[in-house]
């Protein structure tokens, strides 16, 4: 009795639940180095990261049982749901022409995108600390594209696809910020899984794209893009933000970009230079300043989308992986 008691006070505490953090973005930092070993077109690295996750999450939805939410919050992750596939389509597009942690950098902008629908679609104020991340982020972005590129209007195909994907990803988060609240998380991935795999297949089906055909290895990537880092990662990040400030686990995920580069250079030999380097760090530090601003504001985007959203009971506690 007492065992038992003292590991669930263990798996409750703040520091195990900071090594699970850790290891979330651990796995999601591999994204991108999964997706560029297993060289296939986008939709489909896509579609089997998320089918694999699918079939990983799915066993346990069974077991804990099915609890459909209801139909307001079904078609807002439903919504949701379109934009992250869409996120992830672009992204995985953008992988193989562009280096694997520019690609991440340039993704991780949704904070700053959030900020800016916020503003011109929301109509709401966003402290001056907003502001100034976002000139921070885009003079990081300036010297890490190259003034060149501005003055030419000749950019990186990869690095445009990973900012718009940074967007979708902003519209992802505003359309299942208060569901997240009412619906935990096996409910929630499950159905948002079916329906992006559902799409992606049409999608990766209509763009003429082989769903097989590939090497060993290539299914051995993409397994390991949907079991470890979608499955693994997110059900980790998941596990975090219901035991830590949902502020700091935004802030040290931006640690996805380091440990992409990192790995970049050690498994695919991408090395950085360092305009790139120094472009980086600047927008890292822009995006820590949105993240660490208060956090009531990106609530109240979401609340502004959907005001008659707000649950009439207390939201359902994030206890499933306790």
């Amino acid at each position: 009795m007492r065992q038992s008691q003292r590991i669930k006070n263990i798996k409750g505490s703040p520091f195990f639940a900071g090594f699970v953090l850790a290891f979330g973005i651990l796995c999601i930092g591999f994204s991108a180095i999964f997706v560029k070993l297993a060289d296939v077109p986008g939709s489909v690295a896509t579609f089997y990261r998320l089918l694999f996750a699918a079939i990983a999450i799915l066993p346990v939805w069974f077991y804990r049982g099915i609890k459909m939410p209801v139909r307001k919050d079904v078609l807002l992750i439903l919504a949701g749901s379109f934009f992250f596939a869409v996120d992830l389509l672009l992204w995985n597009t953008a992988i193989p022409l562009t280096s694997a942690a520019t690609a991440t950098l340039l993704a991780n902008n949704a904070p700053v995108w959030l900020g800016l629908i916020t503003v011109v679609v929301l109509r709401r104020k966003l402290p001056g600390k907003f502001w100034l991340g976002l000139l921070v982020a885009m003079v990081g972005l300036n010297v890490l594209i190259g003034i060149d590129s501005w003055r030419t209007m000749q950019f990186n195909t990869g690095d445009m696809l990973s900012l718009l994907a940074g967007f979708f990803y902003a519209l992802y988060l505003i359309y299942t910020m208060e569901v997240r609240k009412r619906v935990n998380t096996i409910n929630f991935m499950s159905l948002s899984l079916i329906f992006m795999v559902i799409m992606m297949f049409f999608t990766t089906w209509f763009m003429g794209h082989s769903f097989t055909g590939y090497s060993s290895q290539t299914w051995i990537w993409l397994t390991a893009l949907g079991l470890i880092s979608h499955f693994g990662g997110w059900i980790c990040i998941n596990y975090a933000l219901g035991h830590l400030k949902g502020s700091n686990v935004s802030v040290t995920l931006l640690a996805q970009s380091v440990v992409t580069a990192i790995f970049g250079i050690i498994i695919l030999g991408e090395y950085l230079n360092m305009q790139q380097i120094i472009g980086g760090i600047i927008i890292l530090s822009g995006i820590y300043i949105v993240n660490r601003r208060n956090s009531s504001s990106r609530e109240s985007a979401a609340n502004t989308l959907a005001p008659d959203q707000q649950p009439a009971t207390p939201p359902e506690e994030n206890k499933e992986f306790d």
